[in-house]
C-alpha cells in the first residue's frame, strides 16, 4: 500500500525514480543531498518507498518524547545520542552489527542552511560497520530521485570524500540552490 500511495504522490508532483537500490546489497549508509528544504525528507521518504527501501534516519534521541517519539519510531527514525562524532559513530555501527538487513540515511550538510564542511560521520560509521556507502540524490530541476552509486571506503579519507564531492557537484539540484554547497577541493 505504501508503495503505491508513495508512487501516486511521486507522480503528482512529477516526480521520477533515477537509479534503484543495488540488489545483492542489505546493509548501507545512504548519504543524500542537496539538504536545502523540508521537502527533501517528504521527497527522500517517498523515493525510498517506491524504491522498496525500509531505510532508517537518524534523529537526536531528544526528540522521542511522547508522542512525538511514537510517529518518529513509525517513520524509521532511529534516536542516537549526540556528543562526541565517535559516539554516534559507534553507535551506529552497532545497530549494523544486531542487524542482518539495514539502510540508513544521513545528509551530510547536518544542516539546510549553506555549509562547506560537510560532516563525515557516514564514512566513519559505514567504514566501521563495514558496509557501502550508496550515493542518492534529489534534482528538483528535473524532479529525479534515486540511489546514483555505491562507494566502498578504501581508507583513505580525503581521496574518497573528494570522490564524494565530485559525484555532488554533477548529480542533484536543490530546491534552494544558493543553499547547497557541496564542499572545494583540497589543493
Amino acid at each position: 500500500m505504501t508503495y503505491y500511495f508513495s508512487r501516486f504522490l511521486l507522480w503528482l508532483m512529477g516526480w521520477k525514480i533515477e537509479g534503484d537500490m543495488p540488489e545483492g546489497i542489505k546493509k548501507g549508509v545512504i548519504v543524500v543531498a542537496p539538504h536545502t528544504s523540508n521537502w527533501d525528507f517528504v521527497v527522500g521518504r517517498l523515493v525510498l518507498n517506491v524504491m522498496r527501501s525500509k531505510a532508517k534516519f537518524l534523529i537526536k534521541e531528544e526528540s522521542f518524547f511522547f508522542p512525538l517519539g511514537m510517529i518518529l519510531r513509525g517513520l524509521g527514525a532511529i534516536p542516537v545520542a549526540r556528543g562526541r562524532s565517535g559516539n554516534m559513530v559507534n553507535q551506529v555501527a552497532a545497530y549494523f552489527a544486531k542487524s542482518d538487513s539495514l539502510f540508513v540515511v544521513i545528509t551530510p550538510e547536518g544542516t539546510r542552511k549553506p555549509n562547506k564542511r560537510w560532516k563525515k560521520g557516514f564514512y566513519y560509521i559505514a567504514q566501521r560497520a563495514n558496509v557501502p556507502v550508496l550515493l542518492g540524490k534529489l534534482d528538483y530541476e528535473r524532479k529525479r530521485g534515486g540511489v546514483g552509486e555505491v562507494f566502498y571506503p578504501t581508507g583513505d579519507v580525503d581521496k574518497d570524500m573528494e570522490h564524494i564531492y565530485g559525484f555532488y557537484r554533477k548529480h542533484g539540484k536543490a530546491k534552494y540552490p544558493e543553499k547547497f554547497v557541496v564542499p572545494e577541493r583540497k589543493s
